[in-house]
């Protein structure tokens, strides 16, 4: 009789490999959220053999319902699962410091050369391949969330509300996933759910772990901004800064490009600190960095405050502003894995917060498209004149052709020739530059 053979156990690494592999990883990671999946999943899972396939796609799973960006909360949750707490700092630090320092100096130059004509030119190609990104983004997560009509629907109203009535990013995202919860109930056919078979569950709730992961997490989040309030009051612009950003962290679901309509709406807006075009520069720059899309935040931080410093110097207040910007955007990774890791078997089988957050996924590809039009609405034209309920329309006489070849371009090279990211902005980069010299 034949025998099975022998399941060789997976190596476990110690913590200076942890420390060394989550460093390359942090370095090459590229590409946005899919990108730096498949590198993980390929470093981890392929390679090495430290985490298995099952756990690496249940843990995928339970980040996706967590805000913030998922790809660095799964790097947190092999670090703990490594090596605990530890391991879950090393792994989610590493992930996010190489990006934020190429990004912070790349800030620092945007600060002082933005109104170079070379430069403009630069960033004009930059913005166009992100325009293409975008519509890449919504094509791909439309192909993989919207398979039923009830979610179609959903993701074209969730469009409309943002784009014609100017609603709150966060209304729309709870009113999704409290209808995603309702029909969870009522009718989950209209959702696609499965059944899954109901899996034995640990017989101990980690009620401790989470605790001290929420009481000491939440003070070290808030440090800062007490700091802040004392010495420099509740009207200063890194007051302002770390609390609009606090609020970010906590409604980013559905990746970078769900929340960026909604940062673009207050930060230009509301707030005032940067420009639509500027913005879009932002994006371009997280783009061309190793690590997680949001790191465009830290863009916003330092403009914002790099343009109000008093007391500081421009480049003082910039840093400042930066840093709150980075740790109150972060920092929550951290505590909501550290805190609901130990969950993670009970979460994967809550039936109605899977309904709530499936139609959610389907709401942000309308939340994406809205994005995408808006950034091709201020990229497209130079003037926009608005027209009820916040709604804008372009002033058509200002059309911007080289923008538009631009975007043309890059949208087939990276749509119909799937080339890399990184490629399609040096070329972006380079034909607005070229451009330029047309006149």
């Amino acid at each position: 009789m034949a025998t099975s053979p022998v399941q060789t156990p997976a190596p476990h690494p110690n913590f200076a490999e942890l420390v060394r592999v989550s460093a390359r990883i942090g370095c090459l990671s590229f590409g946005g959220p899919a990108g730096q999946i498949a590198l993980m999943h390929r470093e981890l899972v392929e390679q090495r053999g430290w985490i298995s396939e099952d756990q690496y796609l249940h843990a995928l799973n339970f980040c996706h319902l967590l805000p913030g960006p998922e790809a660095q909360q799964l790097a947190i949750w092999i670090g703990w699962k490594l090596h605990g707490v530890r391991g879950g700092l090393c792994a989610g630090l590493l992930f996010v410091i190489p990006g934020a320092m190429v990004i912070l100096a790349l800030s620092m130059l945007y600060g002082f050369a933005a109104h170079l004509g070379w430069f403009v030119a630069l960033f004009l190609g930059i913005k166009a391949a992100v325009l293409a990104i975008v519509v890449q983004a919504v094509l791909r997560l439309a192909g993989r969330a919207l398979n039923t009509g009830f979610k179609r629907a959903a993701a074209a109203a969730a469009f409309v509300a943002l784009f014609v009535f100017n609603l709150p990013f966060p209304l729309v995202v709870i009113g999704a996933g409290a209808i995603g919860w309702v029909v969870a109930r009522t009718r989950p056919g209209l959702l696609a759910l499965g059944t899954p078979a109901p899996a034995p569950l640990p017989t101990r709730l980690p009620w401790r772990q989470t605790v001290w992961a929420v009481v000491i997490g939440g003070a070290l989040w808030a440090a800062p901004m007490v700091v802040v309030f004392i010495a420099l009051g509740p009207h200063h612009v890194l007051w302002q800064i770390g609390v609009f950003f606090a609020k970010l962290a906590v409604v980013t679901f559905g990746g970078a490009y769900a929340v960026l309509a909604y940062m673009a709406q207050q930060a230009v807006g509301a707030q005032h600190w940067l420009t639509a075009p500027e913005m879009a520069d932002g994006l371009g720059l997280a783009e061309t960095t190793p690590g997680p899309l949001i790191m465009v935040t830290q863009f916003v931080g330092y403009l914002a405050a790099f343009r109000a410093p008093a007391p500081f110097t421009p480049l003082v207040a910039g840093l400042l502003g930066a840093a709150l910007t980075t740790w109150m955007t972060f920092a929550p990774c951290f505590l909501w894995v550290f805190a609901l890791a130990p969950w993670i078997e009970r979460l994967e089988q809550a039936r109605l917060l899977k309904g709530a957050l499936t139609l959610v996924t389907a709401a942000i590809v309308g939340v994406i498209a809205n994005l995408g039009a808006w950034f091709a609405l201020h990229l497209l034209f130079r003037a926009v004149h608005p027209w009820g309920f916040g709604f804008s329309l372009p002033v058509w006489a200002s059309f911007d052709w080289r923008a538009a070849v631009i975007v043309a371009l890059s949208a087939w090279l990276i749509i119909g020739r799937k080339w890399s990211v990184i490629r399609v902005l040096a070329i972006a980069a380079g034909t607005g530059l070229l451009l330029a010299q047309i006149g």
